[in-house]
């Protein structure tokens, strides 16, 4: 279905049904949009919201199985306002977002979906969990200018770290459960990203409530959204495999000179499975088997 606008969306008479948890997809550039939007109808989230351009193409096959919103995020920037919007829009319902070209993986993801998990997670009273992004990027630049190739994606097998979020309101203390973690290409390429973007922590997956607010950084106005795991043991994570901010360093003219490969000698390719994700450490199985 095609709305002109998210007010359009949302006064639409055929609102979605919030059974399932509501995807959004947002849609900065015409890559891999088709896959995008897949692999998330796979993993069984319904409805997804993509927003996009007017001018961007999407198959005819998946337009029937998604809420396609013109948006232009090139002019609007508008992430959060839009996320808010819709977490007051439907609340206490499970919610997601992300950007074309990031796929999301979870433990088990290959033979459970995200209904599943989420409702294991809800048991475990919690309302949000964690997604780190993880950075994928081709194997060859020269074939593949715009970083992006799923058959070569490579992804970082170390590197990955975390420091204390301090709490300015707290004398700086640091906060409980709650951590800034880097790495990837953001970490190895720092001198071409700024500072305020350079960790890899995305509160993606959440519920809504009243008076939730998604900030700039990708946290929330709720400080128990924004923790690792609960008091009592560690939790569910999950990641998002993503090839935005190696899209960014070969797109931006201060970065892409400077960049002959992406490669390291802790690239492995990633087998787009969540076994490898767990063998590996990125995502936490927590107490789900």
């Amino acid at each position: 279905m095609h709305h002109s606008s998210l007010n359009a969306f949302l006064s639409s008479q055929n609102q979605v049904s919030v059974k399932a948890p509501i995807a959004m997809i947002f849609v900065e550039d015409e890559v891999e949009i088709d896959t995008t939007v897949r692999h998330h109808l796979n993993s069984g989230f319904n409805p997804i919201l993509v927003f996009m351009p007017e001018s961007f193409e999407l198959s005819e096959e998946l337009s029937g199985k998604i809420h396609r919103i013109d948006h232009d995020l090139a002019q609007t920037h508008d992430v959060p306002s839009v996320v808010n919007q819709m977490i007051t829009a439907f609340p206490s319902t499970w919610m997601y977002y992300c950007f074309n070209a990031e796929y999301l993986f979870f433990p088990f993801c290959e033979t459970r979906t995200i209904g599943e998990m989420l409702a294991f997670h809800t048991e475990e009273r919690r309302d949000a969990m964690v997604c780190y992004v993880v950075d994928l990027y081709a194997e060859d630049l020269i074939q593949f200018p715009n970083a992006v190739s799923l058959e070569t994606a490579h992804l970082d097998k170390s590197g990955y770290y975390a420091l204390a979020r301090l709490d300015p309101a707290n004398h700086n203390h640091p906060k409980e459960r709650q951590l800034d973690f880097h790495g990837g290409l953001r970490w190895r390429f720092e001198e071409h990203v700024p500072q305020a973007r350079r960790k890899i922590d995305r509160i993606a997956l959440f519920k809504s409530q009243p008076g939730l607010v998604l900030r700039e950084n990708h946290t929330f106005n709720s400080e128990e959204y924004n923790t690792y795991a609960c008091p009592w043991h560690h939790n569910l994570t999950a990641a998002i495999m993503s090839f935005r901010v190696a899209k960014a360093l070969k797109r931006n003219p201060g970065s892409s000179c400077y960049i002959n490969t992406l490669k390291w000698q802790n690239s492995i390719l990633f087998e787009w499975d969540s076994r490898q994700l767990l063998d590996l450490g990125v995502i936490e199985p927590g107490q789900w088997f």
